[in-house]
């Protein structure tokens, strides 16, 4: 028979375990049964590629050199061609510029398939930039729409790209909630790791990148460390700072209540291991890692950033402090920490706070309704 589904092509930087490329991915597989997806990764494969090959789906590299690499738009508008792509779907701001770029001299014309372009997230610190903000004009089509993952990152492409506001649609992230994990979850997680049973735990999953400001989540361990001694701070993830953290932790007298997991193939089979999650970010989208937490019914200690203030509800599913504020991220991560009873109320609260508003089924859905209307 005939496989009649629209091609849809996926454009991003690499297929790692982050996410934008986790949430690409799970639309693949939620939506294969409408559409047939490719993935075309700009600068990498990464390990989904593997992943992703052995569920059928094809993907392609394009070895992009630094600089503006105007061969990636034109080897771009010849797989596009090949695959017969009906919809592009552009992962961040370098992906869609190349997506735009793979048009040619004449991106109206009928013959090219429209662009949906999904902003994940913002640099800190975030300028408008005027050359941009006409480069926009001229790249985005008039059968494109963009979406954003949060109000906060709407509101930074309309005041920092110069993005029409009628052209951009909010789809939060959102993720399977899966069951809320047992005591036998916690211990194995726990042995896991290597910790004792009923050591008071937070734990913070982030890559090792400046944006993730790990330097103030050690600070905030500081002063954690002087009033609970006992008290234990994993971090989980890998990166370019990592080593520099391991440095400032021995630093600082926290190099055996701190502990370095470096990569893990499952970062959210450990989260039953902690009390608290914690997130020391300066800049944030809508945090994948947030919503894990929330679905293992864990109370988040989270930095007030971007799009953190709507996935967290202060005082209810979690707490919330000012960015590079360690002294308020100390006390926040202690009052939890001290009072069981509590963070257990908060963390059955951000687990419903999750089911209501930030489901994968929602996500998909939302996404399955836009491509339709574009094609």
């Amino acid at each position: 028979m005939p496989d009649n589904r629209p091609v849809i092509a996926h454009v991003l930087h690499r297929l790692d375990r982050a996410g934008a490329e986790v949430l690409a991915t799970g639309l693949a597989r939620a939506l294969r049964d409408r559409f047939d997806f490719v993935f075309f990764c700009l600068d990498g494969l990464g390990p989904l590629a593997g992943e992703l090959d052995h569920d059928g789906f094809v993907v392609e590299e394009f070895g992009r050199r630094p600089g503006i690499d105007l061969s990636v738009g034109r080897r771009l508008r010849e797989r596009i061609k090949a695959h017969r792509v009906a919809l592009i779907h552009a992962h961040q701001y370098t992906p869609f510029f190349y997506s735009a770029l793979s048009r040619g001299r004449m991106p109206r014309r009928r013959r090219n398939p429209p662009i949906l372009f999904t902003e994940h997230g913002r640099h800190y610190p975030d300028h408008r930039s005027t050359r941009r903000v006409l480069a926009n004009k001229l790249l985005l089509s008039g059968t494109d729409r963009v979406t954003a993952v949060g109000q906060f990152v709407r509101e930074a492409l309309i005041r920092n790209e110069g993005i029409n506001p009628k052209r951009i649609d909010v789809i939060y992230n959102g993720i399977a909630p899966g069951p809320i994990p047992a005591d036998t979850d916690r211990q194995q997680a726990r042995r896991q790791l290597g910790l004792d049973q009923d050591q008071p735990v937070a734990m913070q999953i982030a890559r090792f990148h400046p944006v993730k400001d790990h330097a103030t989540a050690l600070h905030a361990w500081a002063d954690v460390h002087k009033a609970m001694p006992e008290a234990k701070l994993v971090l989980v993830g890998e990166g370019e700072e990592r080593a520099a953290m391991q440095t400032l932790a021995d630093a600082l007298g926290l190099s055996s209540v701190v502990q370095f997991t470096g990569p893990v193939e499952d970062a959210r089979a450990l989260i039953p291991a902690a009390d608290v999650c914690m997130l020391t970010s300066l800049s944030e989208g809508i945090s994948v890692t947030l919503l894990e937490a929330m679905a293992a019914a864990r109370p988040v200690v989270a930095t007030d950033v971007g799009g953190n203030g709507e996935v967290v509800e202060h005082n209810t599913t979690g707490l919330l402090a000012p960015r590079g504020d360690a002294a308020g991220l100390a006390g926040h991560v202690l009052s939890l920490l001290q009072n069981i009873e509590q963070a257990r109320v908060m963390g059955l609260a951000g687990r419903s706070r999750l089911v209501e508003r930030f489901t994968a089924e929602q996500m998909h859905a939302g996404y399955a309704r836009l491509y339709e209307s574009l094609m």
